[in-house]
């Protein structure tokens, strides 16, 4: 039978734990592949099988986006028999005519009594006296037939890579500061690539952000929620704050002040919803606030750590990974957020702590805390 055989990497090397990471990645291929009939998921050391109805190509579009494989290909099935194993590799070469090939053989199962270079010279001669128009080349052949002998014989050619990264929901939660740009988008997905689950906080200053920038932000969680899990969004009226900044701050520190007002909310959420880090999508001097001085005033007002994947990125590396997971021409489209409607002209770009702490010192922000208004919308993978 034809089954999808699917690789994994670092997992492997897990140790004591390396069940539990295993055992994630099979939960979450089945939850990504709840909606198809015949699906059967198994797990053997070293691989995962998956058996499937209907169209193979849907089913790799959505393995594609299960964090954790780095590989897949379809296989075919077969008894620890030779002459099934040769039936099976004439049929698999048979759509091969006028290329050359060469068989490569794993054999982790060792109670089977060949030998992996033996396996692969008898199947290499059936192959050559059964299929028409081939030939062997060992240095640099068109096609490279796998053979892998476990608790069965398994057969392939061409792997389609997967995204790799950690199984997600094995590295905790946390909450990522997600604007409407290309940046903050990028940034999620990367800490999801390493099995982090993620929870969604955007600040809306209405009426000077439209209700369009807050479907953009919408629309890049849907996207985002497409790699494997649901994600709450969490959607804060920062209207009021703002005005207060702009009317009791020294304006060359409204962009710092309002970073700073940003992570108190964002941690408030963090500890509310079970979340232990928080993420950005900052990239170090980019902007004025991205600056090592201006981090460090950031950083200041935190109790949790703090990720910014893309701090040694610069924006082009950042712009062709938004163009790769589907975000791109969401985060493009003409609609601002509250961090850039309210820029001032000459920001300060090497702030010092103790003068941003005395610049604001006229806003209350516990009390504005207290009062934000702040609406969750849950944004199912599915939908």
């Amino acid at each position: 039978m034809d089954i999808i055989l699917i690789k994994y990497g670092e997992l492997a090397l897990k140790g004591d734990n390396r069940a539990f990471f295993e055992n994630k990645l099979v939960k979450n291929i089945k939850e990504a592949l709840k909606g198809y009939d015949g699906i059967k998921v198994e797990k053997t050391h070293g691989r995962i099988y998956v058996e499937f109805d209907g169209n193979v190509n849907e089913v790799i579009d959505k393995l594609k986006k299960v964090f954790g494989i780095v590989g897949m290909t379809v296989a075919k099935k077969v008894d620890l028999d030779l002459d099934a194993i040769y039936n099976a590799a004439i049929e698999l070469m048979r759509s091969y005519s006028g290329k050359s090939f060469k068989v490569e053989t794993r054999r982790p199962n060792k109670s089977f009594p060949y030998e992996s270079m033996e396996i692969s010279r008898m199947v290499g001669g059936k192959i050559l006296q059964n299929v028409e128009d081939v030939h062997v080349d060992v240095h640099n052949p068109d096609i490279v037939l796998n053979i892998e002998i476990r608790e069965k014989a398994y057969l392939y050619s061409g792997i389609t890579d997967g995204i790799g990264g950690m199984p997600l929901g094995t590295n905790g939660r946390a909450v990522v500061l997600l604007s409407g740009g290309i940046d903050s988008p990028v940034a999620a997905w990367m800490m999801m690539k390493r099995g982090v689950e993620i929870e969604a906080v955007y600040f809306h200053s209405p009426p000077y952000t439209q209700e369009r920038a807050k479907d953009k932000v919408i629309d890049l969680c849907k996207k985002l929620s497409e790699y494997g899990q649901d994600i709450y969004l969490h959607v804060v009226n920062f209207t009021d704050f703002q005005l207060a900044i702009y009317d009791k701050c020294p304006p060359k520190m409204t962009t710092i002040i309002m970073r700073r007002m940003m992570m108190r909310v964002a941690e408030n959420i963090a500890n509310k919803y079970g979340a232990k880090a928080l993420i950005t999508g900052e990239s170090l001097g980019q902007v004025a606030s991205q600056t090592i001085e201006s981090l460090y005033c950031t950083n200041e007002v935190t109790h949790m750590p703090v990720f910014r994947p893309l701090i040694g990125m610069d924006k082009s590396e950042i712009v062709e990974i938004s163009q790769k997971i589907g975000t791109y021409d969401i985060s493009i489209r003409p609609y601002e957020d509250c961090c850039t409607i309210f820029v001032p002209k000459h920001p300060i770009i090497k702030p010092d702590l103790e003068e941003v702490i005395d610049g604001e010192k006229n806003i209350d922000y516990e009390k504005f805390i207290d009062s934000l208004v702040i609406d969750q919308i849950k944004i199912k993978q599915d939908s």
